[in-house]
């Protein structure tokens, strides 16, 4: 008896969705279809230092939404969390009671959409940290770099075990696929210790286009912003319920210390003219906090500036 397939649509194939991509196909079970612009006319083609080179077995390439024959068990999203609230609509046509999505983007508040789009379905959220670059149309090519977190964002309308077997089963496609995660009892907790990475780095790379190290060694004054800019981000999630300790400020440092200057994709977006991830890196932090009526003046002043930077990329 043949096994049952599982559908699975991946909505958005850049270079974290092409890797994801390409880990799903690997299940022989997987059914897997994708939303693509037209440059995807010759395929996907993955170059990895972990896995090798591989072509990416993909069944159908939907140019929108709409053109979904049937619902998806899966729906993966890996788009750029720009404009957060536009994309949950398109999706409509793809999705029944049984659909589960998965959000692998930078960011916090990106489920949010999601649930008031669609109040009675599953979302898994993921945090990643994959090395991967488009390096032509249909070309991805992947380090060594390869990990991934992933866990519920519960949904009080759905029976917990319903919910947990879900998870359950994406987690093995993940793990048939070959690739490096783990599941996590509170995601939330890994996805605000990223955005207090991507809160520094990201704007603060774009808006003086030096890389880390440059910035660091600009001036006596530039750590010491950088610490209070995370801190005040800290603070933010901990207001939200999320439990984060300062000592992930020299935790990140020592990380960033230990690389050589890099750039962020923020700043790669910004060269590029393409729109930035303000809303979920720095605009939901800073709505938060006005929320709780709190006085952050460096995420304040950074999240003002990069705005305005976005706002001159939307009019070129």
């Amino acid at each position: 008896m043949a096994e049952q397939q599982t559908k699975v649509l991946l909505f958005g194939l850049g270079a974290i969705g092409g890797f994801y991509a390409f880990i799903l196909a690997q299940n022989p079970n997987v059914s897997l279809s994708v939303v693509a612009r037209s440059n995807f006319d010759s395929g996907l083609k993955i170059e990895s230092e972990n896995h090798g080179d591989n072509k990416v077995k993909i069944e159908e390439v939907l140019k929108y939404p709409s053109d979904a024959p049937t619902p998806f068990d899966y729906i993966v999203c890996a788009h750029k969390a720009v404009n957060p609230s536009q994309v949950p609509p398109l999706l409509k046509p793809c999705v029944n009671a049984q659909t589960t999505f998965v959000i692998i983007q930078n960011g916090v508040g990106n489920e949010e959409p999601f649930r008031t789009t669609f109040p009675a379905n599953t979302i898994l959220s993921c945090v990643t940290w994959v090395g991967a670059k488009q390096t032509s149309p249909g070309v991805i090519k992947h380090t060594k770099s390869e990990d991934m977190q992933i866990g519920l964002f519960p949904n009080p309308e759905l029976d917990a075990s319903l919910e947990q077997r879900r998870l359950d089963a994406f987690a093995t496609l993940l793990r048939n696929g070959g690739t490096v995660f783990q599941v996590e009892d509170n995601i939330q907790i890994k996805r605000w210790e990223k955005v207090v990475w991507n809160a520094a780095w990201n704007p603060l790379t774009t808006l003086t286009d030096v890389d880390t190290q440059a910035w660091l060694q600009s001036s006596s004054e530039a750590t010491p912003v950088t610490r209070r800019l995370m801190r005040e981000v800290i603070d933010v999630a901990k207001r939200c319920g999320v439990p984060l300790g300062y000592e992930l400020i020299d935790t990140l440092f020592d990380k960033i210390l230990a690389l050589p200057g890099i750039y962020s994709s923020m700043h790669t977006d910004a060269k590029e003219g393409r729109p930035l991830e303000v809303d979920v890196i720095l605009g939901y932090p800073m709505k938060k906090a006005r929320e709780f009526d709190m006085d952050v003046p460096v995420l304040s002043m950074v999240y003002a500036m990069t705005t305005a930077v976005n706002e001159r990329l939307s009019k070129l």
